[in-house]
């Protein structure tokens, strides 16, 4: 019997190897392919503090959602700031808002002045708790 390795079973050793450590890699790709935990979704709520914060006639940028809170006459209403037409963030502008990504231009009540979107800014519901706090909902 001799003790020397045959370049055949040499061979079929080193491939024998390989196709288990190759399994293996495999394996453990797949494993943690079915383990994934996707992000947990965005938030829909969004507290923003007491109305009191908020004067009337005032216009105030809310980054977190992103948004815009505006109170009027007639209350507290919110406009959204991602753009309808490929969902981009706009930019509150002195006379409106304005889209950097394509151009988009809208007036200070979210509608369209200058395409190439087509519809108005998606409304935000805004709700106020009896101790006077709001809440900006997110559809």
């Amino acid at each position: 019997m001799e003790n020397e390795l045959s370049r055949r079973n040499f061979l079929k050793i080193a491939v024998q190897g390989l196709l288990g450590v190759g399994g293996l890699l495999t394996l453990g790709g797949l494993i943690r392919f079915l383990s994934f935990q996707p992000a947990p979704p965005p938030p829909k709520r969004f507290e923003i503090g007491l109305e009191t914060n908020f004067p009337s006639g005032s216009r105030t940028v809310l980054l977190e959602i992103p948004g815009v809170l505006i109170h009027d006459p007639d209350g507290f209403h919110a406009l959204s700031l991602v753009c309808s037409h490929l969902g981009c963030s706009v930019e509150a502008k002195v006379d409106g808002f304005a889209c950097q990504c394509h151009g988009s231009r809208y007036d200070k009540n979210g509608n369209v002045t200058h395409g190439p979107a087509t519809r108005a800014l998606p409304p935000l519901k805004v709700e106020r708790s009896p101790d006077g706090r709001l809440t900006v909902l997110k559809s």
